[in-house]
């Protein structure tokens, strides 16, 4: 990885990790509706000059189904059930719970036919990242929010279900287009929400200052350095940012609010991160396939 990979890699780590700390603050005065409803609208209008810079909506042509089907499933439902979820429990269990993100999207991919991941090593990670799960969300469920947990599921199956839509239906579509108009998609859906929730006294300094770093550095920014990211090292190796992003949640969470943060969630995590790499490593290939690249000529091994 190439310096400026490395400084990219690094920025996205913590970009997507600070996101719970600050959601925890901001939605202590502003409900979760209103705060999806700032944080999508100013982070649109920083990107859709961008995306109108890369050729407009012309690029979406037929596209606007899949679009909209994606705003949905990756900005609008998961940033309000996670807002939601951060009133009931701390940021730091938040993001520990967002790494089974990973293995839900095996367990997707798996339902939409691919077999890749039933062989042995994949399944025996998938059960390990599931005992993960449990270690941090801890046995006695009793003593969790249970609707925050299911608006957590969703969130997980959000963020997981998500990229199948962008590959199946989008490609093609300048990154940076697709996100510009879901963020305002999403402003747009939510403008009547938020305005009868509007609060009816100035935010604290503290909100408004989370809010601001939600919408322009966590989202705007980070979206523009993510495209960057890909470009330098590509998508594969630039999804690995999600197995640090909850450990930077979980850091802060426990450094600035003072939230709890036990032995067996963490343990857990690194159950889940475990579970993950083997559940999405890619078969080795067999010397079939090892051989026919070289029945290419002139093919760059």
């Amino acid at each position: 990885m190439t310096r400026r990979g490395l400084l990219l890699f690094a920025a996205m780590c913590v970009l997507w990790g600070i996101p719970y700390l600050f959601i925890r603050i901001a939605v202590g005065e502003l409900t979760p509706a209103t705060l999806v409803f700032v944080r999508t609208g100013i982070a649109a209008l920083i990107l859709m000059p961008f995306a109108l810079a890369r050729g407009g909506l012309r690029e979406i042509g037929s596209r606007w189904v899949a679009l909209i089907a994606f705003a949905a499933i990756e900005i609008a439902g998961p940033w309000f059930f996670l807002s939601s979820a951060e009133q009931r429990i701390s940021s730091a269990l938040a993001g520990l719970l967002i790494s089974a993100v990973p293995l839900v999207g095996v367990a997707i991919a798996t339902a939409l036919g691919n077999r890749e991941h039933l062989e042995l090593g994949s399944l025996t990670g998938f059960v390990i990242g599931l005992a993960g799960v449990a270690l941090i969300v801890g046995f006695d469920l009793r003593a969790t929010d249970g609707v925050a947990l299911v608006q957590m599921v969703l969130v997980v199956v959000g963020y997981a279900a998500a990229p199948a839509i962008l590959a199946r239906y989008l490609t093609g579509v300048p990154s940076v287009t697709v996100i510009g108009v879901a963020l305002a998609l999403c402003a747009v859906g939510y403008a009547p929400v938020a305005a009868l929730q509007w609060p009816h006294s100035v935010p604290s300094l503290a909100v408004i200052g989370s809010v601001a770093v939600l919408a322009v550095v966590c989202t705007a920014i980070a979206f523009l350095l993510f495209f960057r990211l890909i470009a330098e090292i590509g998508p594969v190796r630039a999804t690995v940012i999600t197995y640090v992003n909850p450990a930077v949640a979980a850091i802060l969470g426990v450094a600035v609010l003072h939230e709890n943060l036990t032995l067996g969630m963490g343990f857990g995590f690194a159950l889940v991160l475990a579970g993950s790499v083997l559940a999405t490593r890619r078969r080795a290939p067999s010397a079939v396939s090892r051989r026919a690249p070289e029945a290419q000529p002139g093919k760059a091994l």
